[in-house]
């Protein structure tokens, strides 16, 4: 049987003050309830860690050696529990986020800003990357939370709704599109085109609704950033199609922007979690923190 945190405590407190009534009091056990720990730790060791006199207690030589120990494993217990009670009081901890580029952008920042107002020695990390890296990072519990489009056919992944983007057609300024307050999607066919990144779930939106049309694209080039893509429509080199979230990604000199329509597509976004397994108290308090700030935002 392996000592107890009691009588190592009664051990320690009794090495110090060589003495059963002082230690008595230090540590608010009863003297009889004290020796009773001493000699129990005694029988477990295997033999005396006391020399008993007439005035008092003094450490053999085992006991000698036993007594760092002791306090190294009191102190050990005491911050072990010190450190959960702060994990689970959220006064540090660490939490690592999976987003979409559209979402690590223009929905994070702010909610990131939120929760470090409340837990700032809480540590986050955040990776933007595409939908099925998401969903891979989420899945293999490399990421607490994950945003982005939802998981298909992922029966280990939930999804919670946050909110509905749409596509718009994104020209240079001066472009015959933008005389339009809305554009078909049809209405893409023909002009210079700057595509992004095909593994991207916007690109597989994107060719598929003009497979849907029947009008292919003239792409011009495809590129990985959605800065990218704003920087080459801005110098005239072509025409996209971007989420309207991104917007927040982008600067917006020298480009404009309208809604693309026939059809609509509503491109829904939210949390993606794992199903069977509990969130740590930090990725609780944020997802708190997201669906205070979503249930607060005005219905459109």
């Amino acid at each position: 049987m392996n000592p107890s945190i009691k009588q190592l405590r009664a051990f320690v407190a009794v090495a110090h003050s060589r003495s059963l009534a002082e230690a008595s009091e230090r540590i608010h056990l009863s003297q009889p309830a004290l020796s009773i720990a001493i000699r129990k730790l005694e029988e477990t060791v295997g033999g005396p860690l006391f020399a008993r006199t007439t005035r008092q207690l003094s450490l053999t030589p085992e006991g000698e050696a036993f007594l760092p120990v002791a306090i190294r494993l009191l102190n050990d217990w005491t911050e072990a529990f010190e450190d959960l009670g702060e994990l689970f009081s959220k006064q540090r901890g660490k939490i690592t986020l999976a987003a979409l580029p559209t979402l690590a952008a223009g929905l994070l920042p702010g909610i990131i800003a939120t929760f470090r107002e409340h837990h700032p020695r809480i540590n986050l990390s955040l990776h933007d990357v595409l939908a099925e890296q998401v969903n891979q990072l989420v899945r293999e519990g490399r990421a607490d939370l994950g945003f982005s489009v939802p998981p298909f056919e992922s029966e280990d992944l939930a999804f919670e709704p946050l909110l509905v983007d749409r596509y718009v057609a994104v020209c240079p300024l001066g472009h015959p599109l933008l005389e339009q307050r809305r554009v078909k999607w049809e209405q893409l066919t023909g002009h210079p085109f700057i595509g992004i990144n095909r593994l991207s779930s916007s690109r597989q939106d994107i060719d598929r609704i003009m497979a849907e049309v029947g009008k292919p694209l003239d792409i011009l080039c495809d590129v990985s950033q959605i800065a990218t893509v704003g920087r080459m429509v801005a110098a005239g080199i072509g025409i996209s199609v971007l989420p309207a979230l991104s917007f927040r990604q982008i600067a917006a000199d020298g480009i404009g922007y309208r809604p693309l329509v026939t059809p609509t597509i509503d491109r829904e976004l939210g949390i993606v979690m794992r199903r069977r397994h509990p969130l740590s108290a930090a990725a609780s308090a944020l997802l708190e923190v997201i669906r205070s700030a979503n249930a607060t935002k005005p219905t459109k």
